[in-house]
């Protein structure tokens, strides 16, 4: 856990009952430590701890995909002390895939404000006879179901985006499965898997040294964190490729609108520190302070659901 001891801040000169943090808040991620959207939680707690006056506390309680912390937020008493740092594979997948899901996000979380965005990267190896994003299409296109790509595991968004792939360019390919990054490498290396999509940030540093090659990214532009690296979406195949990580923060949904107001301005006001951004952008993300969560994450669940219908995805 993640916490500071702190003197008065901003949120410290509200008085009487409707001041708001009174004590410690719990910031969830549904993730083990050291995760992407671990760093962003643990970049963001320390600042948010400075504005509101009170301990920000990084709680990790991984597992089922991120869907035990959103539960764990989504059961909280709905106060404002307990949030969520939210990314897509719990905020908007789950509930499209597991008919046992205990929450909707939609209904049951309210955005406090959403953070920023990576592309995904779809990846190769130089063993593979491919070279940009014609000769990746017309590669597969030759050899339906005989090839493969990974992803860290079914419902993730690194496997959607495998799925909006194929069905933009009509192509079939096997979908491998991971639990995580790591195997993904060991056999996409290994040649136990011909493709692979990957979080870009993961992916960056092997497609430096040569080991992996980048077809192209998942967003609709190039990422500023690779420049080099065309998107998707430059060849017109590919045109509805759009599809990323994001990262949000989320309270409750009943959380009062006292608390969630002063909650969303000094996350505007963290998002706004020049070293808080740097961070970020180091982390390959680009920063959407301004986005409105409600509407963005009801649109992002609307095509996912289409991906989820195409691909006939179910949680295991």
């Amino acid at each position: 856990m993640l916490g500071l001891t702190l003197g008065a801040g901003p949120a410290q000169a509200q008085t009487g009952a409707e001041a708001f943090p009174k004590r410690p808040i719990t910031l969830v991620v549904g993730y083990a430590a050291g995760g992407s959207v671990d760093l962003v939680a643990r970049t963001v707690a320390p600042e948010l701890s400075k504005r509101l006056g009170q301990q920000v506390l990084v709680e990790n309680v991984a597992g089922a995909g991120g869907t035990l912390g959103a539960y764990r937020v989504v059961a909280a008493q709905p106060d404002g002390y307990t949030l969520l740092m939210g990314s897509p594979s719990e905020v908007g997948i789950n509930a499209l895939i597991s008919k046992r899901s205990r929450y909707n996000a939609l209904t049951d979380l309210a955005p406090v404000g959403m953070i920023g965005s990576q592309p995904l990267v779809l990846v190769t190896t130089p063993r593979v006879p491919v070279s940009d994003i014609a000769s990746f299409r017309s590669h597969v296109a030759a050899r339906p179901g005989k090839l493969a790509y990974a992803s860290s595991g079914i419902g993730t968004p690194l496997h959607l985006a495998g799925e909006l792939i194929k069905s933009e360019g009509r192509l079939f390919m096997l979908h491998i499965p991971y639990r995580g990054a790591a195997p993904m490498v060991t056999d996409l290396l290994g040649g136990q898997v011909d493709f692979a999509v990957f979080v870009l940030s993961s992916a960056l540093p092997h497609i430096q040294e040569g080991r992996m090659k980048a077809i192209g990214v998942t967003s609709a532009k190039r990422s500023a964190a690779a420049p080099q690296i065309p998107a998707l979406a430059e060849d017109k195949t590919f045109g509805g490729v759009d599809l990323g990580v994001w990262f949000g923060l989320f309270a409750p949904a009943k959380t009062p609108a006292p608390a969630l107001g002063q909650l969303q301005k000094e996350l505007r006001e963290v998002l706004r520190q020049p070293d808080v951004i740097a961070k970020l952008q180091a982390a390959g993300l680009t920063l959407t302070p301004d986005l409105d969560g409600r509407r963005f994450v009801r649109s992002e669940v609307e095509r996912f659901a289409k991906i989820v219908e195409f691909a006939k995805i179910e949680a295991e």
